[in-house]
């Protein structure tokens, strides 16, 4: 195994790691809701009264912190990312993901951060599942 000491960005993966550690237990500690996107999502197909302009917010936020960011960042400071796969196989692993976590009753985000965090038995199964998906998955497209 070679290591791509290119794309190998261990202190900025550690910085972006404290930053979501940081803002899901904010966001526990402050609202008493887990920091899972598909359950806020999902949150949005049947809203309680009330409850869908914070989840509108946060999905805003979601896409305008990037946008802001490249806005701000220097030239020649991000790389356009490179996808190598077409149109089909992004629409159809958008929606194993959508399906995964709609079985899975959460994402990697709600499941993998916030609950692996609460030590939530739950959470260690549905974790477990999605890495061993996720080895599978690289296993046979590299593979076949």
């Amino acid at each position: 195994m070679n290591i791509d000491w290119t794309h190998f960005t261990p202190w900025a993966s550690l910085a972006g790691g404290v930053l979501l550690g940081v803002a899901s237990a904010a966001f526990i500690l402050l609202n008493g809701r887990i920091l899972g996107i598909s359950g806020i999502v999902g949150g949005l197909l049947g809203p309680s009264r009330g409850d869908a302009g914070w989840r509108v917010a946060f999905l805003l936020g979601l896409l305008a912190a990037p946008a802001t960011f490249a806005w701000f960042a220097p030239a020649g400071f991000l790389a356009e990312p490179r996808i190598d796969a077409g149109y089909g196989a992004i629409v159809v692993a958008g929606l194993l993901v959508g399906f995964g976590t709609r079985y899975g009753s959460g994402c990697t985000s709600g499941h993998g951060v916030c609950g692996l965090s609460r030590l939530s038995p739950r959470s260690v199964v549905a974790t477990m599942a999605f890495m061993a998906a996720g080895f599978v998955t690289v296993f046979l497209i590299r593979h076949f």
